[in-house]
């Protein structure tokens, strides 16, 4: 604490802050991985957990939201998934957002009224899942807490095949279904 304070104290305060800052690269999931085996993902309610490891045995997508009815989640990015017209040849489609369970039902529903396009919509609400992917972000001035980044996960045998990850966290730009249905 003596050499933080001593620090602070002889180098102007954004030298000192940039010294103590570790500049190591975030080692984000990457092609190869195996999802995460986590029972901590919840469909509807929160006694309904799923697994993704378990349920992406053959092929599917993971799109990981920072947060269910913000503008560019429902007005852009989650809506492109479900009116792409390559989605049925994706396999099986998540949306996955560190929230509730209630509020991810909710926002299906709003964004898939009659849910013909079979995209799921998970909660993780404690993040854990996001934890595990290495994707997580602090948005508290924004959201209140720690949330996903914008990302969307291409993966084939429980393992990610390619992962596309939005470098600013929340732009829409990487991620789109464009980018990764064709």
């Amino acid at each position: 604490m003596f050499a933080a304070k001593r620090l602070t104290t002889t180098l102007p305060r954004v030298h000192a802050q940039r010294a103590l800052f570790h500049s190591t690269r975030p080692a984000f999931v990457k092609a190869g991985d195996a999802l995460p085996d986590l029972d901590v993902l919840v469909e509807g309610s929160p006694g309904n957990k799923v697994n993704l490891a378990q349920e992406l045995k053959g092929k599917g997508v993971i799109v990981g939201t920072p947060a269910a009815f913000s503008p560019a989640c429902s007005a852009t990015h989650v809506p492109g998934y479900i009116n792409h017209p390559k989605l049925k040849d994706a396999g099986k489609v998540f949306v996955v957002s560190v929230n509730d369970p209630f509020v991810t039902k909710a926002w299906g529903a709003s964004l898939d009224p009659t849910g013909k396009s079979g995209v799921r919509f998970l909660g993780d609400p404690t993040g854990k899942f996001t934890e595990a992917l290495d994707l997580s972000f602090d948005s508290a001035a924004i959201f209140g807490n720690t949330r996903s980044k914008r990302y969307a996960l291409k993966v084939e045998d429980g393992k990610v095949k390619e992962a596309f990850v939005e470098p600013d966290n929340t732009g829409v730009n990487v991620s789109t279904a464009e980018k990764v249905l064709g």
